[in-house]
């Protein structure tokens, strides 16, 4: 039981972080549904980042400078990843019409559902690659393609209430089409019905399963190790509540962002392929990543700049 404990201890420890924070989170500085402020968010992104930082603190201490190196080359790569799922986050909003100070609570209850499912595809992606080695082939190959589709993107706002998973749950799902405040189930006549933030709710979880297809493949090929895998995942996911907001409230868009992402899904991808034949060290691949990330995000900024003047 003893040992149990011990060799389980680091698992117990994050777990631990991040039940506390989700619970002073939600119980204490948002218990009321409220507009949060960019000054507000900006606060709780540099808190997250700093308790981020902080673990990998302690990821150095526990298993040494690579491996604490690998936790941050993760953690960037989901970060810069989850940066395109944020104008997803903002475009189901705007096309749902759902007032800003009902958007927290959204999004806080769809990155706990986003941490479950992170968990799955995180702990199948593991088995895959320890079973079968070509996986890492596959991988590659299909981070390649996606870097590809991010060059092609249209920049063009798409209207998720006509998409096909909300049309089909509008058809079967017991649904009321009143709002009732920030409660995603409500009570007519005695029957109990979805309300319409329920539906956002769903969309914002089905967009975060199709980020993670893109996501998961790309961490692996940071690090096999299942541990720092899954905590630099989440630190990047529960992170991006407060980074929404920021953006949102900024009204900024990162219009070279997808080429920085498929620049970084590019090399990840390549690395996979050819990571038999050639070792790239992780600090190499940190400072490719960061490069295209700041890069695409400097450009944008000047760009959005020149817009408005």
């Amino acid at each position: 039981m003893v040992g149990f404990f011990s060799n389980n201890a680091p698992w117990f420890l994050f777990f631990g972080i991040i039940f506390v924070m989700i619970c002073i989170d939600l119980g204490v500085f948002h218990k009321k549904s409220h507009e949060i402020t960019i000054k507000e968010s900006l606060g709780w992104t540099v808190v997250w980042i700093a308790l981020a930082l902080c673990f990998n603190i302690y990821i150095y201490y526990l298993k040494g400078e690579r491996a604490s190196i690998e936790f941050l080359t993760g953690y960037l790569v989901e970060k810069s990843l989850s940066l395109d799922n944020v104008f997803v986050f903002l475009t189901i909003f705007r096309a749902f019409q759902v007032p800003l100070k009902y958007q927290h609570r959204v999004l806080m209850w769809g990155i706990i559902g986003a941490i479950i499912m992170r968990a799955i595809f995180i702990s199948l992606g593991s088995v895959l690659i320890a079973e079968f080695s070509w996986m890492f082939y596959v991988f590659g190959a299909f981070l390649i393609h996606t870097a590809y589709t991010f060059m092609q993107e249209e920049t063009k706002e798409k209207d998720f209430t006509k998409h096909p998973m909300v049309l089909f749950l509008q058809r079967y799902l017991p649904l009321s089409k009143k709002r009732n405040g920030d409660k995603f189930f409500t009570v007519e006549k005695g029957k109990r019905l979805a309300t319409p933030l329920f539906l956002v709710l769903l969309s914002i979880e089905f967009s975060d399963v199709i980020f993670a297809i893109d996501s998961i493949p790309a961490i692996f090929a940071i690090t096999q190790d299942t541990y720092i895998v899954f905590t630099s995942n989440i630190f990047a996911i529960l992170g991006l509540r407060a980074l929404y907001f920021v953006i949102a409230n900024m009204a900024v868009k990162f219009v070279y962002l997808s080429y920085g992402l498929a620049a970084i899904l590019g090399y990840i991808g390549l690395k996979l392929i050819l990571h038999h034949f050639i070792k790239i060290p992780s600090f190499i691949s940190l400072s490719v990543i960061g490069f295209a990330l700041s890069l695409s995000i400097i450009a944008s900024l000047i760009f959005e700049r020149r817009q408005q003047k």
